[in-house]
């Protein structure tokens, strides 16, 4: 028997400005705020569903901002959405696709929130919607970005020592290549034993730069190197797989399946990192993740810093892969200043743990949110 129809009332964005707890350095970019967008969902049978589209330091990593998104959604999306059967989130996302281009992020929001309306309707969590659980929590990854050597390696022992994380990625490339390299091998040396170090360049360096980085770096223990060199050039990026030097992580590179059909083709990495938002959604993200099981590439659970809403979709969509060798990076809440949830996100023993309450199995506190959020004309 087919559901009856439920009619979407309205879709709402909003922008939420949160500090950081400290300055997060990227070669691209420095944060001190990340700015949330989130995305409303009111069903006529008073479902909501939430989804998030957040960015990393605006325009300064990709081609959305937080305020692009936002008037992308209410100017075209939100216009087509209204009114349509939300108990079919598949065919209502198929019609945005075919009808708008680009806007990743913005997309990716609204399915999130789709399919978190549309799980909760049936009574069970996101993840079931894409095959069911293979594990109740994912292993989290903590960056260290502040940029100061001493202050990563005291950051690094606080959290081992409370049990929230012992896999630590270090954002390099915006000084000196030499200084970059001495930052890391002193941290790796005083996390010996502690910790496993991976580094993400953001693509900063040049081929030859990642080549001459990359032998230092085996020599000091790190595991993994995440897209050191520009996106486009992936014919570089398989050069440096094929070297077998440190393990080489897609990230930048990969937006989505047709991307990840490319780079699996050539075996231009030897792990994806998975982002719902730079695929597209929920959908897209599950689709570069069946296509790196098929190429037999390890999968990394990836951020966009986003807060609880975009982590907890991550997290359910994580929670079905078969394989999840490299953990996630799901911290973004956690950098963050403010809570925005009734009830935070469960960090402990290395791990996110996922709830068991339908849909995202979350509950916002939005008398916080709308304080929080950011006045707009």
């Amino acid at each position: 028997m087919t559901a009856a129809p439920v009619k979407i009332d309205s879709v709402e964005t909003i922008l939420v400005d949160v500090p950081t707890i400290r300055p997060h350095r990227l070669s691209v970019a420095t944060m001190n705020c990340q700015t949330l967008v989130l995305v409303r969902i009111r069903c006529a049978d008073g479902i909501v569903g939430v989804g998030e589209g957040t960015t990393i330091g605006g325009l300064a990593y990709g081609e959305e901002s937080p305020e692009s998104i936002k008037i992308n959604i209410d100017t075209y999306f939100a216009p087509l959405l209204k009114g349509r059967d939300v108990t079919r989130p598949g065919a209502a996302m198929a019609n945005v696709r075919t009808l708008f281009q680009g806007n990743r992020f913005a997309k990716s929001a609204l399915e999130t929130a789709l399919f978190d309306a549309h799980a909760q309707r049936l009574g069970v969590p996101l993840s079931e919607l894409f095959g069911g659980r293979v594990r109740d929590s994912v292993e989290v990854a903590w960056t260290l970005a502040s940029g100061d050597t001493q202050r990563d390696i005291d950051e690094a022992a606080r959290v081992y020592e409370a049990k929230r994380h012992r896999i630590f990625k270090l954002k390099i490339g915006a000084r000196a290549l030499a200084d970059d390299v001495a930052h890391v091998v002193a941290i790796g040396r005083a996390l010996e034993g502690r910790g496993e170090v991976r580094v993400d360049v953001n693509q900063a360096w040049s081929e030859t730069e990642a080549i001459w980085a990359a032998r230092r770096f085996a020599d000091a223990g790190v595991t993994l190197i995440e897209q050191p060199i520009a996106a486009h050039n992936r014919a570089g990026l398989k050069r440096l797989t094929d070297l077998a030097i440190v393990p080489i992580m897609a990230d930048e590179a990969l937006h989505g399946p047709a991307d990840a059909f490319a780079l699996a083709s050539e075996r231009a990495a030897d792990v994806f990192a998975v982002k719902i938002a730079q695929s597209g959604g929920l959908a897209g993200a599950s689709q570069v993740a069946a296509i790196a099981a098929a190429a037999h590439l390890d999968l990394y659970g990836g951020t966009m810093l986003e807060g609880a809403v975009g982590t907890m979709a991550s997290a359910q969509l994580f929670s079905t892969f078969g394989e999840l060798k490299w953990g996630t990076e799901l911290f973004g809440p956690l950098l963050l200043t403010e809570e925005i949830l009734t009830e935070p996100l469960r960090y402990e023993n290395f791990a996110l743990h996922l709830p068991d309450g339908p849909g995202l199995g979350i509950a916002l506190d939005w008398d916080k949110i709308d304080r929080l959020r950011r006045a707009t004309h």
